[in-house]
């Protein structure tokens, strides 16, 4: 089934006020919501009360950091989610950033590969109910057993950018959330997860590709690229996104915009990057050009589109109208 998301909670609206939203995105032809948790309110509470607002939509966590819960916290998090969406919550797991999880939750970043892996194993182990025992190589856990099980399993998904979190996110996992690449990045990306199925003898093809897809629905494309310029730079200078970008070969051009910020010129920074770049990060136009560009994310291998709608310019609420697989005809 090919799915269709958008990003929760809606910036600007009090968290209490958005229900209409929410049953709107149904009738829209949206399957998905997904949250996320950095700097916001937290990835699980807009979904609790989404799973009771909108019954039909799936709910997902794009991402939670594996590191800001203990596992016991994570497995009771995710078990009472799951009881509250019965088979309609997926949970996505990441090692996120140096800035989320050390500057801003005093939590030193060690060993990320290590730390999502064991987080993964260990919710595998815990939400069947069973009692857990055992050394998880970043933890040890002794005697925990969950008294909130999932009535279904719980679809994990990776939050992977290179080589080796994608192949765990196909060998270990029931697939992967993409962040902060094009279209055109998709095949490369993908084919790492699908070998990482076929390590564990899975179907590739079973495993679901999800991907944060920021969208700026203004034709004005001026606009739209000095807005995109500001995310980008706030995004591709953290480490994990700057050695993502060398490996998709982004590297000469993004050269000089690490350069200048590295010397504390922002402004500078920003020039440096070109329309190219922009335009192939962050989907802008009208919002029928935009729809066409999600369509080639689509084809290139992304089962699960999550939009991140970015009103620069433009209202919210139509642009999540214009941007509805009911707005394609």
């Amino acid at each position: 089934m090919q799915r269709y998301g958008m990003t929760v909670p809606f910036g600007g609206v009090p968290l209490a006020d958005q229900r209409e939203w929410v049953e709107e995105l149904v009738d829209l032809g949206y399957t998905d919501a997904w949250s996320a948790e950095s700097d916001g309110g937290d990835g699980f509470t807009p979904l609790a009360l989404i799973s009771t607002w909108a019954p039909s939509l799936r709910l997902g966590t794009a991402i939670i950091p594996a590191y800001t819960r203990g596992p016991a916290l994570m497995a009771q998090t995710v078990g009472a989610m799951a009881q509250a969406a019965p088979g309609r919550f997926a949970l996505g797991l990441g090692s996120s950033s140096n800035v989320i999880v050390e500057r801003w939750n005093g939590i030193p970043f060690d060993e990320p590969y290590q730390q999502v892996q064991a987080m993964v194993r260990f919710l595998r182990d815990a939400l069947g109910g069973e009692k857990v025992t055992g050394d998880y190589g970043r933890f040890e856990i002794q005697g925990f057993r969950l008294g909130m099980v999932p009535p279904e399993p719980v679809p994990i998904l990776v939050a992977a950018l290179r080589e080796g979190m994608l192949r765990l996110a196909g060998r270990e996992a029931d697939g992967a959330i993409l962040n902060w690449l094009g279209a055109d990045d998709v095949p490369t990306v993908v084919s790492h997860v699908h070998d990482g199925a076929r390590a564990a003898g899975a179907d590739p093809d079973a495993r679901e590709i999800a991907a944060r897809l920021f969208v700026i629905p203004n034709p004005d494309a001026d606009v739209a690229r000095k807005a995109a310029r500001r995310l980008i730079a706030a995004y591709l200078n953290v480490p994990v996104y700057a050695a993502f970008h060398d490996w998709l070969g982004r590297g000469d051009d993004l050269a000089g915009m690490w350069s200048k910020w590295k010397e504390g010129d922002r402004a500078a920074a920003l020039e440096e990057i070109p329309d190219h770049v922009v335009d192939d990060l962050v989907i802008h136009g009208a919002p029928e050009a935009c729809r066409e560009h999600i369509g080639r994310y689509i084809a290139n291998g992304v089962t699960t589109p999550a939009l991140a709608v970015l009103p620069f310019g433009v209202d919210m609420r139509e642009s999540i109208r214009a941007l509805s697989p009911s707005a394609g005809g």
